[in-house]
């Protein structure tokens, strides 16, 4: 077993990879023991993040408030506290909160061989991230 005591600090989500205020609290990292990465993700009202894609996927667990997640030419899906979401290795996506709703997630993804868990894309235009929700 490793312990690993409380003592991290917040980060600022960084403003290549969001748009709007994002805090990220990091869980744990790939390293030699294990590929997986977790991090606690706070979206303030209107904040999300790029377009991006996951080469082993990745498994979204919302904590608190109201946000969205979207599939490149897919349908966009309101989350809500509980719900669990998963993206599809390689499948391009976005996620934050709804624009007046902040929204928390556990972000919980796996590096492939070469260390890469994530690539980042193209931010999320104002239009895209205007589409409702579908029913």
């Amino acid at each position: 077993m490793k312990y690993t005591k409380s003592g991290g600090r917040t980060e600022a989500g960084p403003s290549d990879w969001f748009t709007g205020a994002v805090q990220i609290d990091a869980i744990r990292s790939p390293d030699k023991q294990s590929a997986v990465g977790c991090a606690h993700v706070r979206f303030g009202p209107g904040a999300r993040t790029a377009w991006h894609s996951h080469p082993r996927g990745q498994t979204l667990y919302v904590t608190d408030g109201i946000g969205i997640v979207a599939v490149r030419g897919g349908r966009i899906q309101e989350i809500r506290p509980g719900d669990v979401v998963y993206i599809e290795p390689g499948e391009e996506h976005w996620h934050g909160a709804t624009p007046d709703r902040f929204m928390a997630h556990v972000a919980v993804q796996e590096a492939d061989g070469n260390g890469i868990f994530i690539t980042w894309l193209e931010h999320v235009t104002d239009e895209e991230y205007a589409t409702p929700p579908s029913p």
